[in-house]
């Protein structure tokens, strides 16, 4: 029997994130052929596990190795990490679209409630232009769901952008510009302007196209240009089907059904204790449970800081790990 994940019913309760966490663990060492056999060569009594901190995380590169499956069933479509030129890429092959559709628009909703409320506009040339992008079917549908006349994709077309933009300001209405960061400094530059009822939300990615700046460099340049307050942004990687958002402090928040684990950076196995008064450092290990049909526990190769709160800061990648195309950026 499928173990389903329906985000709706979720609730930030520890208890009922641990149960959920051990039964899909059980369900993918069983029928993960890849997770079982990684799981079974670190000697873990997969069958003795109780809290969700004993689960075994797989390395991220898994995804640009194997065609990791839960149980046996054709894709209906799969994701791909747009990479760096040469470098072999992540495949992240979907069982149902409908899954991810429902981690990311209920992910939405809990952060900045109903799609739509909003006119939501994406900047996203670089995935636009290429195939099997999760970040463009996201944005996709959250277009579609906002059902304003304005929301959409804009490629190059700027100068559209600009006057959607001071049409949406003059009337006070809420617009969500999600971009791809060389795209948004591209278009900060050519149109400044106050933007009172906007949110920017930067996803990361300079694709060789510009200077590579920290993110809080790019923001700094966003906020004058804008004569806004704070710059949002997206952490997120096409091996994910659940986002995490921050709204201007570099802390990133996680969806109840998203958790940001660290391990040391020197030990693959070791986890790094949690602190009750102070943030901790380490690798980031990723649980997200709407990754039921792949696998939910995965070690990533950024390098993150915990807070006690369960926020988290991304302060750059692992030494000798590939650059991953959409997160070029070092804190």
């Amino acid at each position: 029997m499928d173990c389903e994940f329906d985000a709706k019913t979720w609730k930030n309760d520890a208890s009922q994130f641990n149960e959920r966490a051990i039964r899909l663990f059980q369900y993918q060492y069983r029928h993960n052929k890849i997770y079982r056999e990684y799981v079974d060569l670190l000697n873990v009594p997969a069958g003795k596990l109780r809290q969700w901190q004993d689960i075994p995380f797989l390395p991220i590169s898994f995804f640009k190795s194997h065609q990791l499956q839960t149980g046996s069933w054709v894709p209906e479509t799969w994701f791909e990490s747009s990479g760096t030129t040469g470098a072999q890429t992540s495949r992240h092959f979907v069982k149902q679209m409908e899954t991810y559709q429902n981690s990311f628009m209920e992910g939405f909703r809990l952060f900045y409630g109903a799609p739509s409320d909003w006119c939501i506009i994406g900047l996203l040339p670089a995935y636009l232009e290429r195939q099997h992008s999760s970040l463009v079917v996201m944005t996709d549908a959250l277009i579609k769901a906002s059902r304003h006349p304005k929301s959409g994709f804009y490629l190059y077309n700027h100068d559209e952008l600009a006057e959607v933009l001071r049409q949406n300001e003059r009337k006070g209405q809420k617009t969500w510009l999600i971009g791809v960061t060389f795209a948004l400094l591209d278009f900060a530059e050519q149109y400044p302007m106050e933007l009172r009822h906007t949110v920017v939300l930067e996803t990361g990615g300079m694709k060789g196209r510009r200077r590579e700046l920290t993110r809080s460099e790019i923001h700094e340049v966003l906020r004058a240009q804008w004569k806004l307050k704070k710059i949002h942004a997206e952490y997120g990687m096409t091996e994910l089907f659940s986002q995490a958002y921050s709204f201007g402090d570099g802390l990133f928040n996680c969806p109840p059904w998203m958790k940001i684990v660290l391990r040391e950076e020197d030990d693959p196995l070791a986890l790094v204790r949690p602190h009750s008064a102070k943030p901790v450092s380490g690798a980031i290990n990723i649980i997200d449970l709407a990754n039921v049909d792949s696998c939910a526990f995965i070690a990533t190769e950024d390098v993150g800081r915990l807070h006690p709160d369960g926020r988290f800061e991304v302060l750059g990648r692992m030494d000798n790990t590939d650059i991953r195309g959409c997160s070029l950026l070092v804190v």
